[in-house]
């Protein structure tokens, strides 16, 4: 009998494109740590939350291929911006990047109903490819302009409700 639970839970756990852990999770650091934006501390420490202040929401794949962090904060970049934050995506294998970005979107706008979402993309740090932040124009996201300090800063607001399902028929691999 348990082994048929333990089977039906791993089922469950594999239909869900992301799971929330906490900010501090070991699996989540490890995925963080390959990000082009972490930074480390010169001193060798290794605070135990990776996140940052504010309201924040960890996803993380059930394989474990792919990470990504919303956060609710008070944004200092210049222009100001307003809304929910994307702050990590980052996938090193797994489901499409763009699908991935959907299925996070919709987590987003469950928990900040009606609220726009936003992200930074380091052009010069990014791999180079077509279109820097191309897995997020998939996703529908759009360009909102630049940062003072050269980030690139995409967005998306809610277009049909936060339970939108979305198309992802004929999008090419990312």
């Amino acid at each position: 009998m348990s082994a048929m639970l333990g089977a039906r839970q791993t089922s469950l756990l594999q239909d869900d494109v992301w799971i929330p852990v906490k900010d501090g999770n070991d699996t989540g650091r490890a995925i963080f740590d390959a990000h082009y934006s972490r930074r480390r501390y010169k001193d060798g420490r290794k605070p135990l939350l990776y996140v940052g202040p504010g309201e924040k929401l960890v996803l993380i794949t059930p394989d474990a291929g792919a990470l990504f962090i919303w956060r609710k904060f008070k944004d200092d970049a210049q222009p100001p911006q307003t809304g929910v934050n994307c702050a990590v995506f980052h996938r090193d294998y797994g489901m499409r990047a763009s699908e991935l970005i959907l299925a996070a979107e919709k987590i987003a706008w469950k928990r900040w109903k009606g609220e726009r979402l936003y992200t930074y993309v380091d052009t010069k740090r990014t791999r180079h490819k077509r279109d820097p932040g191309r897995c997020f124009l998939k996703a529908g996201w759009k360009y909102a302009g630049w940062t003072k300090g050269g980030l690139r800063i995409l967005e998306k607001y809610p277009c049909c409700g936060e339970s939108a399902e979305y198309d992802l028929r004929g999008m090419s691999d990312d």
